[in-house]
Formats: structure tokens, sequence, C-alpha cells
């Protein structure tokens, strides 16, 4: 624990020793996502509590798969059966299932290609040569899924230890079957791993990093020196939220395909996946992140010397940011919303009425800017309307828009 609080301590050296001093806060950084994952872990139910019980079960299940072959089968080629095992345990049973099926098959192909090549050529380094380079083409093959190169690695295998003869090609295949029925079988019947919480988890996630830029960019912009590094930033932030949004869409992946072969057990067992936010929920958070990432180009090329347009007048913009900070507010609020579950329910009434206030004020701003500076008009023009688009987005259902519209 003393080490989690030194390695949560931030790094405040000046910059010219900050970067003599990166690997250290490499490490650190690292260190200080180690020691979450753990206390989360501890603390209750989540994604970090679902990969030690994944990780346990696949070291389980190699560890069975090396009792039976060993000590119930007394099979010379025991090392097969737990190395297949382990490398099956994966995500969802139904991914277990496909992976299986392609890592044995890949694992025959390398062992016949490997024992043929040693019955033509005689000699090892030209087996190697004559297997390995078909066996790694043959391991693009899309069919194969990212399990190809295991049939490249057991021709290696096969051929360093010398055990090219049909007893022993047949002791590989048997023990590669074993291990893909224990890892299986252990992934499906210990606590089958279900992905439901992690949509929830990334959705919240998603919806609490869109407000977190947007307070960023509020808080940059009030302060009078922002330039092009704060535009950067801003940038790198809605990088951030479209890495999110990836990874959503993932989980949303995982959470069909965890369901395939397992829900009717689950029931049994009485362990019934809770609902999780409809698809509906992605679609609208990835048009925020879009509107998101409009407003932070907008902003970025206003601020580029090279580029026409001109930032909008520094009062103005200190409206905007208050503007940007309600709707970051509202994003917060949502993201604890799909995190713990409960119906939408649209803004107070004093939240609509200082959006309404701010909207109109920017409006202002934007007719003055209009009699003067066409740029100015055109940067401030844009940003309100990626404004106005994110607060429709995050209001779910119908409610009013920013300037007494209705959605």
């Amino acid at each position: 624990m003393a080490v989690c609080e030194e390695a949560s301590g931030e790094d405040r050296r000046a910059p010219g020793r900050w970067a003599a001093a990166r690997p250290v806060a490499v490490v650190r950084r690292e260190a200080r996502a180690v020691c979450r994952a753990a206390r989360a872990a501890r603390r209750g139910p989540g994604r970090e509590r679902d990969t030690v019980v994944q990780s346990l079960k696949a070291a389980g299940a190699a560890l069975l798969a090396w009792l039976v072959a060993r000590d119930w089968l007394g099979d010379p080629m025991a090392l097969m059966a737990p190395w297949v095992a382990l490398v099956l345990v994966q995500a969802t049973v139904y991914g277990s299932l496909r992976q299986s099926v392609q890592q044995f098959t890949a694992i025959c192909a390398g062992t016949l290609f490997a024992s043929a090549a040693q019955a033509l050529t005689g000699d090892t380094t030209a087996s190697l040569a004559l297997c390995v380079p078909v066996l790694m083409l043959l391991a693009n093959w899309p069919r194969f899924g990212d399990q190809g190169v295991y049939g490249a690695t057991t021709a290696v295998f096969t051929l360093a230890t010398g055990s090219v003869s049909a007893a022993a090609v047949g002791h590989r295949l048997g023990q590669a079957a074993l291990g893909a029925v224990v890892g299986v079988a252990v992934n499906a019947l210990v606590l089958p791993p279900i992905h439901l919480r992690d949509v929830r988890e990334n959705l919240a996630a998603l919806a609490r990093e869109a407000g977190e830029v947007l307070h960023g960019i509020a808080a940059d912009l009030n302060r009078e020196d922002w330039d092009a590094g704060a535009a950067a930033g801003w940038s790198r932030g809605s990088d951030r939220l479209e890495r999110r949004l990836v990874t959503l869409h993932a989980a949303r992946g995982w959470s069909r395909e965890s369901l395939r072969m397992t829900n009717g057990v689950l029931r049994r067992l009485r362990r019934v996946p809770g609902p999780v936010p409809p698809d509906e929920e992605d679609e609208r958070w990835g048009r925020v992140t879009g509107n998101i990432r409009s407003l932070t180009r907008t902003l970025a090329v206003a601020t580029d010397d090279d580029r026409a347009p001109a930032p909008p007048e520094a009062a103005a913009l200190r409206t905007y940011a208050r503007l940007l900070g309600l709707i970051a507010d509202r994003c917060r609020t949502e993201a604890d919303r799909l995190l713990h579950g409960g119906a939408a329910r649209p803004p107070d009434g004093a939240a609509r009425a200082a959006m309404e206030e701010l909207h109109g004020h920017v409006q202002e701003a934007l007719r003055e800017h209009a009699g003067r500076e066409a740029t100015r008009t055109a940067v401030l023009g844009s940003l309100l309307l990626q404004a106005e688009n994110v607060w429709a987005e995050v209001v779910p259902g119908s409610v009013r828009k920013p300037g007494g519209g209705t959605e």
C-alpha cells in the first residue's frame, strides 16, 4: 500500500528534468494503474475482478490438463495439453469453442507438415526451412483467425524435440485435443464470462470523459493566453474519446457473444444477466464524440496563424466556456445514470434556464461579430452549432433545446 501511495503522487519536477526522468514517470504511471486495478478488484464486481477470475481460470485449466495428461493418462507429451488449455480460456465461451477448433486445426497442420518435412529431408534445419515458411503463409488464412501462428510454432516444437514418429504425432494431437476440451469446459462451467457489465461501464466512462474534455476546453477558454498548445491538448482529449468509443463497440460485441451458448445455463444457475443500455445509447454517444471532435478542430483551426479563421473575442469565448461547462455537467450526470441504471430525466428548470440564458448571450455576441468580421463570425457560429448538437444529444427524450426550440 505504501508503494501505491508513493506512486500516486504527482511528479512536479521542472520541465528540463522531466525529459530525463521520463522512464521513471512511465513506471510510476503504470504503477498507479496497477494499484487502481487492484483496489477496484478488491472493492467489488467489475472489469478488474473479471480479469482476475479469467486469469485464475486459465491457470487452473492448465494445471488440470497437466494432471490429467501426466498422472491419469501417463502421456509422455503432457506438455501440449496445458499449453492448449491455457490459451483457450478466452473472453467468451463461444470464443473459446471457436478458437479451440481453429487452434487444433493449426496444430494438426503444423505437426503433419513438420513430420512430412523431416521424413522427406532427414535433416532438422532443412525441415524447418521447408515447412515453416509454408505454415506462416497458411497462418494468414482468415479461417484460422488469430490461431494460425500455432501451426508454425508447433512445427518448430516438433522438430526441435525430434519427436516425429507416428506414435509421437498421435500423442501430440491427442494432448492438443485434451487441452482444448479442458480449456473450453473450464471456461463454460466455472463462472462463464459475461460482458454485459463492460457495456455499461464503457458507456458511463465515455460520457464521463466527454464531460472532462468539455470542462478542460471551458477552463482553457476562460484564460486569455490559450494557444495552439491548448488546442493540441483538446485534440488529444477527443482522440481519447474516439478510442473509448472503439472500446465500447468491442464490449458490445463481447456482450452479445458471451450470451451465445450460455444464456440457458446461466438462467438455470440463476446467474441471470442484468439489462444493459440499448444499442441506441452507443449511437447517441458516438454522435456526441463526433461533435466534440468537430468542436476541437474548429478551435484548432482558429489558433493556426496560417489559416484565415480567427478566434472570437475573449468576452464571447468566456460566455461560450460557461455554456460548455453546463453541458459538461450534464455529461457527468448521464455517466452516473448509465453506470447505476435508472430512467433518464431531463435537466431541472434552473439548469435549463441557465443554458438558455447563456445561449442567448452567445447568439447576441454572434450578431455583434457579424457586423464587424466574417471570419470570427464563422468560427463562433460553428462553435455554437456544435455545442447545441452536444446538448441535444446528452439530454435524452423530447426536451427543449437551448434557445427555446424542441428536439
